[in-house]
């Protein structure tokens, strides 16, 4: 893996830290929210699969009490074990991504220190709900996902991260025979919803689906790396809550 010359540096003492050349972008940090099994972790392992060769990558993934999403990735090989962090938040999944970003923040700085100069460090929400999105001080941009099981109408439900998210990902598109959704009709209620932004209807299963997401990935970095790419917050636009129909 092209990137595993970064694993290789020297061993660092206490006082000295990575610092980032000059004239060299941080890495760029996406954060992926979205509800608990819409396939969050799934589109993190595909990006790393189709991105690693090319990019310096590294993952900080968000769980409540466990590092359950870590140790999914480290186990399918995406990346060296040590470039995926895993933050246990102790508290509702939302709080660590948008109202105390400290133990994110520090987990990707560490990241950057032992392994940069990173290109992309991808950070996955745990588990929320409809509400969930990322403070602008931790993700330069966000990408939302919602899948067909949970019905056809979840885009219509609406929600900063359905609305307001840079991507919003329309997952397991294969799935929807199977639970009587009609996937052009959830996309055109999401298009809808969002007034143009954009929408991407994914399964792992296709590689057309797969190649745009990943072709949206280094869109997005070739702007933040030009210095023309603007943070936006989707920002909460109701108080957060737990109901059964935003789960």
């Amino acid at each position: 893996m092209p990137d595993q010359q970064h694993d290789q540096q020297p061993a660092q003492g206490p006082n000295v830290h990575y610092h980032q050349p000059l004239n060299q972008p941080r890495a760029m940090r996406l954060g992926v929210a979205g509800p608990v099994g819409t396939g969050k972790s799934s589109i993190l392992a595909t990006l790393c699969r189709e991105l690693a060769g090319e990019l310096s990558m590294a993952v900080v993934t968000n769980d409540i009490y466990t590092d359950e999403d870590a140790r999914f990735l480290r186990s399918a090989g995406v990346l060296p074990t040590e470039r995926i962090r895993a933050v246990e938040t102790g508290a509702c999944p939302h709080t660590a991504i948008r109202d105390d970003v400290s133990a994110n923040l520090d987990a990707v700085e560490d990241l950057e220190e032992a392994y940069g100069p990173l290109d992309l460090v991808l950070i996955e929400s745990g588990g929320d709900n409809l509400t969930a999105t990322f403070s602008p001080a931790l993700a330069d941009a966000q990408l939302f996902c919602i899948d067909v099981a949970g019905g056809g109408d979840v885009a219509r439900k609406g929600g900063p991260g359905i609305t307001g998210a840079d991507l919003l990902i329309v997952n397991k598109t294969d799935l929807a025979p199977y639970v009587d959704v009609d996937v052009d009709a959830m996309v055109a209620d999401a298009e809808n919803a969002r007034g143009g932004l954009p929408v991407l209807a994914l399964s792992k299963n296709d590689p057309d689906s797969i190649a745009e997401l990943a072709d949206w990935v280094r869109a997005v970095l070739a702007r933040h790396r030009s210095g023309t790419h603007i943070p936006t917050d989707p920002g909460p636009m109701a108080p957060h809550s737990h109901s059964q129909d935003e789960s």
